[in-house]
């Protein structure tokens, strides 16, 4: 199955040294004591390696015995496979597609509710009417849901620039400017 990984930049993770492109093994998979660790969902990678700036991502291939413990979507295998390194934009854009296809999943940590301001280079907004502004090179992930129940209908994902996109300054899913003020 596909999944993601979080790492420390040298491709290290407890210790275990991982290679790109060639199959990493090791004996036993439960979620809470051993085997390669991974997540369904990708933003459940920014939980375990918070320091993104000082982290890699990577989409990778879970294989051989899998086990999950039902805390987050984290799983253990005996076999993995770093298929494709992704940078913290595309880790969101990634957290956005997989809101979108399991809407009535429990969000992760990170995902605010209607309206966020960008906290260590990102936000991620979600809901009927979600707003987002941070500082110049902050990312905004926003997902907007249909107004009758929790499936997402748009997610835009935008990099405040200071000209297209500028500082403090709300913007909706279309990356258009608005008022943080509900009426």
């Amino acid at each position: 199955m596909l999944a993601y990984k979080g790492l420390n930049k040298d491709l290290t993770c407890l210790g275990y040294q991982f290679f790109p492109d060639k199959v990493n093994v090791t004996e036993l998979a439960n979620c809470r004591a051993n085997g390669f660790h991974c997540a369904e969902d990708p933003l459940d990678c920014l939980c375990y390696y918070r320091d993104w700036k000082n982290s890699v991502y990577y989409l990778v291939q879970a294989e051989g015995d899998l086990d999950e413990d039902g805390w987050d979507s984290k799983i253990a295998c005996t076999h993995m496979r770093l298929l494709k390194e992704l940078s913290i934009k595309e880790l969101l854009l990634h957290g956005l597609a997989y809101m979108a296809r399991h809407p009535k999943r429990t969000w992760n940590s990170y995902v605010i509710k209607e309206k966020g301001t960008a906290g260590n280079g990102f936000v991620i907004v979600r809901g009927k009417s979600p707003l987002a502004s941070g500082k110049k090179g902050d990312i905004l992930a926003i997902a907007k849901e249909k107004q009758n129940n929790s499936e997402i209908q748009d997610a835009g994902l935008f990099v405040i620039d200071g000209e297209q996109y500028r500082e403090d300054v709300w913007y909706d899913v279309y990356g258009e400017e608005r008022s943080p003020i509900v009426l």
